[in-house]
């Protein structure tokens, strides 16, 4: 398997050949450069991108990086040690090929080929920038259910910075997510990388079912994969005992499993999952990262769809977090990714059922009979309600059905009583719901692609502290009036679907979930075209 390095030996020697070379002008180069002719190398080379073009002809076509300067050289060697060490953020370094563009550069020994090769690094520039910043794919081309803008940088504005920097190298690290996530996936990726060159985690547990109690060489088996792994200390017990029960159960609890100690199918499918997969994993969450490399509030909600689990975090700490029901995993129920912000809760909600579910789900039942689906109201166009008797169902097909359906306020309503809205074109809330055995599933992904909150009463008081002395009794009062009611926030708060299947706890601790909807192996696939690779390190 091709390596995935942080720093390869050969780039990290021609950055500091180049720092020496770019002194002064190399042996190859003309003592006296035509700057005539420079400019107009300049001017042909950049014409073929927009933005370059009025990049240099803001600065009457002089270049930026030729030159023995000090800033000169600064900026070449900062942008060539970058290229050299993109692989540590998990991007190919052979999409920038810097042994033949440091061979270029030497060969570069008139003022045109200078010309030439002042606009050539510039053009890497914006793709490193473009690449580290904000992501090799663009995310609703791999999954069509990531709903998330990428925040691309201005490419004007990321060269004037860059050419006004006191520090070339430094403006080049800040280009990179800041978020605290992001520089904990880097760290756990590194770590990973390195033990690969020892045989990684070493061989998979055979066999079946474990507990506690058993002994032999299978149970040394599953010993050395969770010390190799880091849930066990050293060990040389070859009985299931009570260290290596806690050690499964870390093991389940950074899973998203039921803790209960026992190395059971499941578990042991999951401890047996290659190292180089989990590390793909984490190259996907790196590059996820990117496509969301901007504020996220330093209050926000965050769900993670795969962990079942919507919290409240304040300054990167979980504040309040509650288990949740996320959409099936048929491709019409799917929930979506993106961000929003929320606005207002509506205490005793109606439930406006969605049209998809009204002609799919509650027309083929009313065709037969019309009193099916008694809870819900039906509603004409003025916004009446009719009454069933009378009205032919059969007559109408998806198409032509001319009403809606509405479920009023209740205990036993489909929203429950209370939702929480950030108010957005696919119309995806989070609410409350009556099928609370839902949420003493493992795996909870039944909904039409809402997301059901197992708290939501806990939910709504600790976003409500911030505005009133008095969180519990205040909402109670409104719910207790059994009138539906909008509570506005008064500090409207972000809210971010994501879809994590790698992701750390503020501690740093790498923690995995499942590939519910298979999201993030089309997008490693996709990574995988781009030539990202996973393997070994060598600092």
């Amino acid at each position: 398997m091709t390596c995935l390095m942080f720093v390869r030996p050969a780039a990290r020697a021609l950055a500091v050949a180049l720092s020496l070379v770019f002194v002064a002008p190399t042996a190859h180069a003309q003592m006296s450069l035509s700057v005539t002719g420079l400019r107009q190398a300049v001017a042909e080379a950049a014409a073929r991108d927009e933005d370059l073009a009025a990049f240099y002809r803001e600065r009457s076509f002089e270049g930026i990086w030729t030159g023995s300067s000090q800033i000169a050289q600064a900026r070449r060697n900062a942008l060539l040690s970058a290229l050299s060490q993109a692989e540590s953020h998990g991007i190919p370094a052979s999409r920038y090929d810097v042994e033949g563009l440091v061979q270029a550069l030497y060969a570069a020994d008139n003022a045109a080929e200078q010309g030439r090769m002042d606009v050539e690094l510039s053009r890497l520039l914006l793709r490193y920038a473009r690449d580290v910043n904000t992501g090799l794919l663009n995310p609703g081309e791999v999954v069509s259910l990531i709903k998330r803008e990428v925040p691309l940088i201005d490419r004007r504005a990321l060269l004037e910075g860059f050419m006004t920097a006191a520090s070339p190298s430094g403006f080049l690290r800040q280009l990179a997510p800041q978020a605290p996530e992001y520089t904990r996936l880097m760290r756990n990726y590194h770590e990973m990388q390195s033990m690969i060159p020892m045989g990684g985690w070493g061989p998979a547990v055979s066999g079946g079912r474990l507990e506690p109690g058993d002994s032999g060489p299978r149970v040394v088996e599953l010993r050395n994969r969770l010390m190799a792994m880091g849930y066990l200390g050293r060990s040389v017990t070859v009985t299931y005992d009570d260290a290596i029960r806690g050690a499964v159960e870390r093991f389940q609890s950074t899973h998203g499993m039921t803790v209960d100690g026992v190395a059971g199918e499941a578990t042991l499918r999951e401890i047996n999952v290659p190292l180089e997969t989990r590390m793909q994993s984490v190259l996907v969450a790196m590059e996820r990262e990117r496509w969301m490399n901007i504020p996220r509030g330093d209050r926000h909600i965050w769900v993670n769809l795969t962990d079942f689990h919507a919290n409240i975090v304040d300054f990167d700490r979980v504040t309040f977090s509650t288990r949740s029901v996320i959409g099936a995993v048929g491709s019409d129920r799917q929930s979506p990714e993106f961000s929003d912000v929320m606005t207002h809760m509506v205490v005793n909600p109606s439930w406006h059922v969605p049209r998809s579910i009204i002609v799919n789900e509650y027309l083929p039942s009313l065709r037969s009979n019309p009193g099916a689906a008694g809870h819900l109201q039906i509603i004409d166009r003025q916004g009446r309600v009719i009454s069933r008797d009378g009205v032919d169902f059969s007559q109408f097909s998806a198409s032509s059905f001319p009403f809606s359906m509405r479920q009023p306020p209740g205990a036993r309503n489909a929203l429950g009583q209370v939702k929480f809205m950030f108010p957005n074109p696919y119309n995806i809330y989070l609410h409350d719901t009556p099928a609370q055995d839902l949420f003493g599933r493992e795996v909870r992904a039944f909904s039409h692609g809402c997301i059901r909150l197992d708290d939501p009463f806990d939910f709504a008081y600790a976003l409500l502290a911030r505005q009133t002395s008095d969180p519990v009794g205040y909402f109670q009062q409104i719910l207790n009036s059994r009138n539906e009611t909008r509570v506005d926030l008064e500090t409207p708060v972000p809210v971010h679907l994501v879809y994590r299947t790698a992701f750390t706890s503020v501690t740093g601790e790498l923690q995995f979930r499942s590939d519910i909807y298979g999201r993030d192996a089309l997008i490693w696939d996709a990574l995988s075209r781009e030539g990202v690779v996973v393997g070994g390190f060598q600092g």
